[in-house]
């Protein structure tokens, strides 16, 4: 088996299975909105459902348009993700553990959106409830840390380029 295939098989179902069960207890210990300090007035794990995409954006549109647009649209860069690993050199570690945090984000959210019609959010820091940073959960962080790492490999690509003119 390639590299970047063992890469995706230990990736996927540890980030998957990591996210769901965090998502299960925060939604078998918390009632909506229920917030526990962890760092007082700067980190708490609360309970939050978010209906719209990052950040809750679209959050307020209309459920006939936002419910087909949360699955279809993750299902087809679902499908993108794989066709960019599938052409992605066997020595890209580096791009297919990013591709693969991406991936594995995008599935457990998108689990969320087909189980509960949303995605459980429980993550919240702020600085004194007053300034924040909208709540975020495991699939989020994957998804994050894995665009970052894939821009940092994009960068570096183009910088090595440039080097070799």
């Amino acid at each position: 088996m390639k590299l970047k295939y063992k890469i995706l098989a230990w990736t996927l179902p540890l980030i998957i299975v990591l996210d769901q069960i965090t998502k299960m207890l925060i939604v078998d210990k918390f009632t909506l909105h229920e917030m526990l300090p962890v760092i007082n007035n700067y980190f708490d794990i609360t309970r939050i459902h978010n209906t719209g995409a990052a950040f809750g954006m679209l959050a307020n549109a209309d459920p006939i348009i936002r419910i087909p647009f949360f699955i279809i649209i993750p299902i087809v860069a679902l499908g993108m993700i794989f066709y960019f690993l599938k052409t992605l050199p066997d020595t890209s570690k580096w791009s297919a553990l990013a591709l693969a945090l991406i991936l594995s984000g995008a599935i457990g959210n998108l689990i969320d959106r087909i189980v509960y019609g949303y995605v459980v959010d429980f993550l919240y820091f702020s600085w004194n409830h007053e300034y924040f940073f909208p709540a975020f959960n495991v699939a989020d962080s994957a998804i994050s840390i894995g665009a970052s790492m894939l821009a940092l490999a994009m960068f570096e690509n183009k910088k090595d380029a440039s080097t070799t003119l």
